[in-house]
């Protein structure tokens, strides 16, 4: 029988590491005392990870997603492997279709090959092959790649993830800056579910921890508020201490303007994040969630002041 490797003498790759949610996946599993490979576009962009653990310990290396047989040398011995790929916006050679549909699959197969014991794969909620937008389309399609090169892969789904990093609450903040108002899409009242990035990645080292116990599930990740996106920015101008306009943007009139943001190098909306919009954003019932974790979602109200306090007249000191 094969001696079980200790930890500290087991690989885990993980592919997008240096982005928002990646980084603290690498923090965590190196304070783990886990070998990390982080595979990533520009390892020298991702050096900042190399802190996260001993010497030589967290290692940023080039891969080229779009080749199998770059992704295979990457994974090769690898214990664990984890893919948190993802865009909300296209740009350039960054494609819904490579990166969210087919990747996954190319990742997963190289992952069953390398003898990999768990491979994890980060979807989003509003994954359906069925989706009226190419987002949501190509994270099922990821999905199903993923399952069918490595059966037993843990899916995770999360809400908006916030955190000092995010897109979301960061961009709606630097707006209220320099904007009288900040537009509702829709009047406002999508419904989210916003979790903290603290929270997805402990709900990843969980996994990693007990791969037997979460083998083949799929677990939505959301916080303990369920919030109208009119309520997500009210708490924001609560928390910059801002007075702002909130004014209704039926769904019509922001396709239109959708169209004409599309010339900007980065359109603040787009027609395909329009069509995620007109779905609520929530951990639906039947699903299996943090707590099937073992971990206790934070309440923004605890996080959001301490990175948001940035916005406010005259920094963190108010």
């Amino acid at each position: 029988m094969q001696k079980l490797k200790r930890r500290e003498e087991q690989v885990v790759t993980v592919f997008g590491g240096s982005g928002f949610v990646g980084r603290y996946v690498v923090a965590l599993l190196a304070r783990d005392g886990w070998r990390i490979r982080v595979a990533v576009r520009d390892p020298q962009k991702a050096a900042f990870l190399k802190a996260c653990g001993d010497v030589g310990q967290v290692v940023p290396l080039a891969v080229d997603v779009s080749d199998p047989a770059s992704v295979a040398r990457i994974v090769q011995d690898s214990s664990v492997v984890i893919n948190l790929i993802g865009i909300l916006l296209e740009q350039g050679k960054q494609r819904f279709d490579l990166l969210q549909a087919r990747v996954p699959g190319t990742v997963a197969a190289a992952a069953q090959k390398a003898g990999a014991r768990t491979l994890i794969q980060m979807s989003a909620i509003g994954a359906d092959l069925n989706s009226p937008s190419r987002y949501g389309r190509s994270k099922a399609e990821g999905e199903v790649a993923a399952r069918a090169a490595f059966p037993s892969a843990v899916i995770i789904r999360p809400s908006i993830v916030f955190g000092p990093e995010d897109d979301f609450f960061n961009r709606f903040a630097r707006m209220a800056q320099v904007s009288p108002f900040l537009p509702l899409v829709g009047g406002g009242n999508t419904w989210f579910q916003p979790v903290y990035v603290g929270d997805v990645a402990e709900a990843i080292r969980k996994i990693v921890l007990h791969p037997d116990k979460y083998s083949g599930e799929i677990y939505e990740l959301g916080g303990p508020r369920v919030m109208t996106f009119r309520e997500c920015l009210e708490l924001l101008l609560r928390e910059v201490r801002l007075n702002r306009l909130l004014v209704g943007l039926p769904f019509w009139l922001a396709r239109v303007m959708s169209v004409f943001m599309t010339v900007l190098p980065n359109p603040p909306l787009t027609l395909d994040q329009l069509k995620m919009l007109e779905k609520d954003n929530v951990v639906s019932d039947q699903a299996k969630h943090l707590e099937d974790l073992g971990v206790k979602p934070v309440d923004p109200h605890l996080i959001l002041s301490d990175y948001l306090s940035r916005y406010r007249d005259g920094g963190r000191k108010n």
